[in-house]
């Protein structure tokens, strides 16, 4: 029967076990690797445990009715789960009891349906997650922030113990090793081998297949030339795609968390190259990723980097006014830069665009939960260690904000399954983080973040109190609705705080990368735009917005062409030191 496919042959089966054997030693050579714990930035501290169990305390001692009641319903409704399935049992119905709902995605195999064993698993899942978030939310906090951290640490728990974590609960890991004869398992581990090597013994699951794209060769493609380097970027100059452009130059500062590329992955989608079909000429910084070398590089170095690309640029246009360009923390230091250039009266920049920036902190949304001192103090002790802020834990974080769909999901079907990582643009480019200079990142916590100086009492840079209502140019700012990194809300204070008497805020479906990234071929993701003044709060300024079907891109378009001067002859990149994307972007974080 073997010799029919119906079971792992004897050879199989000690080749497997021979591959299992050489991979658990890679394994543990691999965690060996890892740099010593930093409790700071595994979880919070112990000040939120203290502050959660002496919020249970009081609860349970203040209203132990309440407490009460919420245990029997809990035990009740696990006797009912327990109950119908001995009854699917008995009656040998293998079916779902009446009126189960799959709804969660997690959980659309149908066996978590139609099979007691999975469906009761599920439904306790599903009851004990309800219980544990009831719990936490009767809890009695001391404030907005504590009931913050409590609510994100419940989620974390519930996410990690869903049964499509475990091998033995989840039919859909368990069906891949049958029909596999396990082989489905062994590449689950080759896969949790090959991450945990590539990240200097981390953790860390691969979102995308690291061989399936070559920046400058099948991304990041438009034609185009380094024209400038120094040691925090290179500044690049692309080739015109019109014979006449406009006078003024459009420059674009990329957040160097990750890197510019997200603007040009394909020709399909590719922001540099729709921007060229307009008729402009074009410059992108792209960053240099840091190593230990560049620790003490602060907020002020880059202020100084984007005056200086500034200057080249002007130089190699033979112009003295630019539009900018900003996209998430690049906006927030364009923001400043722009406040400094007010400060100095100094007018090289025409307009600023901001893509979902944020420069008003009062709100921290779903970053609280990282943003307060036990957090930011295992940064500062990251920094202390390495001089950076490593870049698979700025990862990490922005991965945890969705778990479920970053974090657990990738590893179920990459460990639990077998399956080789997707040959898929975004994603690989979402891999190719960077690390942040120490100096810079805690600024950027301490000052901007926890602080909110800049919207607040000033931020100081340069023998000069940079202020919100500083920022005087002619601004746009474009934001997402379902945006989790930079909330639009978030963005549109910032925005309404700010000096200038001329601002559009333009409101864009979808989240922080597929809004932006939404060019008009796509005929996907509408837009809101108002004629509201600010004067009267977010709310106000949605309710009175009209939408607009299709992307912003056309409408930002127009804002620009009225802003960048007359069309002259359409201006070729020097020879340079090398051709486009040049060598930055292919520095990888270790």
């Amino acid at each position: 029967m073997a010799g029919h496919g119906h079971g792992p042959t004897a050879k199989k089966l000690a080749q497997n076990i021979e591959r299992i054997e050489d991979l658990g030693q890679r394994l543990m050579q691999a965690f060996s690797a890892r740099s010593l714990p930093n409790p700071g930035v595994e979880g919070p501290g112990p000040d939120l445990f203290m502050t959660a169990t002496g919020a249970f305390m009081k609860t349970l001692t203040e209203h132990p009715a309440r407490m009460m009641e919420t245990q029997v319903a809990y035990w009740a409704e696990t006797l009912t789960n327990y109950s119908r399935a001995q009854q699917a049992l008995a009656k040998g119905q293998l079916s779902a009891p009446e009126g189960d709902e799959p709804g969660d995605k997690r959980f659309a195999n149908p066996l978590w349906q139609s099979h007691p064993y999975f469906n009761l698993i599920k439904k306790q899942y599903l009851t004990n997650a309800r219980a544990l978030r009831e719990a936490a939310s009767e809890l009695e906090l001391p404030d907005q922030v504590a009931r913050r951290r409590v609510d994100w640490l419940t989620n974390q728990i519930v996410d990690m113990m869903a049964p499509t974590n475990f091998l033995a609960t989840n039919p859909d890991a368990l069906e891949k090793a049958i029909e596999t004869e396990g082989e489905s398992l062994v590449r689950g581990l080759e896969n949790l081998v090959r991450d945990v090597e590539l990240n200097g013994g981390e953790m860390v699951v691969s979102l995308a297949d690291r061989n399936a794209f070559a920046v400058g060769d099948n991304i990041g493609t438009a034609p185009g030339s380094v024209v400038h380097r120094a040691p925090l970027y290179e500044l690049i100059q692309y080739g015109p795609a019109t014979g006449k452009v406009h006078a003024l130059p459009l420059m674009i500062f990329p957040p160097w968390i990750n890197k510019f590329y997200i603007l040009d992955l394909k020709p399909q989608n590719s922001m540099i190259r729709w921007l060229l079909d307009q008729g402009h000429t074009l410059f992108i910084v792209s960053w240099k990723n840091p190593g230990p070398e560049l620790s003490e590089t602060g907020m002020e170095d880059y202020i100084a980097a984007y005056l200086e690309a500034m200057d080249r640029v002007r130089d190699l246009t033979d112009q003295k006014q630019l539009n900018a360009v900003g996209y998430c923390i690049a906006g927030t230091t364009l923001a400043l830069t722009l406040a400094l250039l007010e400060k100095r009266g100094d007018s090289r920049v025409n307009s600023a665009t901001f893509f979902t920036t944020l420069t008003d902190f009062s709100d921290q949304g779903e970053f609280t939960s990282f943003l307060q001192d036990d957090f930011v103090s295992g940064i500062a002790e990251e920094v202390k260690r390495h001089g950076l802020l490593r870049a698979h834990l700025m990862s990490r974080t922005m991965s945890f904000l969705r778990a479920n769909d970053l974090v657990w999901g990738p590893a179920i079907r990459s460990y639990m399954m077998g399956e080789a990582p997707p040959a898929f643009d975004l994603l690989f480019w979402n891999g190719d983080s960077t690390n942040l200079p120490g100096r810079m990142a805690l600024q950027y916590l301490h000052g901007l973040c926890q602080q909110n100086a800049f919207a607040r009492d000033g931020f100081q840079v340069m023998g000069h109190r940079l202020h919100l209502s500083d920022v005087k140019v002619p601004l746009c700012a474009i934001a997402c609705e379902t945006d989790h990194i930079a909330p639009w809300k978030d963005s549109w204070r910032g925005v309404a705080g700010m000096g200038a008497k001329e601002k559009t805020f333009i409101l864009s479906q979808s989240g922080h990368i597929a809004g932006i990234v939404n060019p008009p071929s796509k005929k996907k993701y509408g837009h809101y735009v108002s004629d509201d003044d600010f004067a009267n709060g977010h709310e106000t300024w949605k309710e009175s917005a009209s939408f607009h079907d299709g992307s912003w891109w056309p409408r930002w378009g127009e804002w620009l062409a009225e802003r960048a001067g007359a069309m002259v002859d359409a201006r070729t990149p020097e020879d340079g030191l090398e051709p486009a994307p040049g060598s930055y972007v292919h520095e990888r974080a270790g």
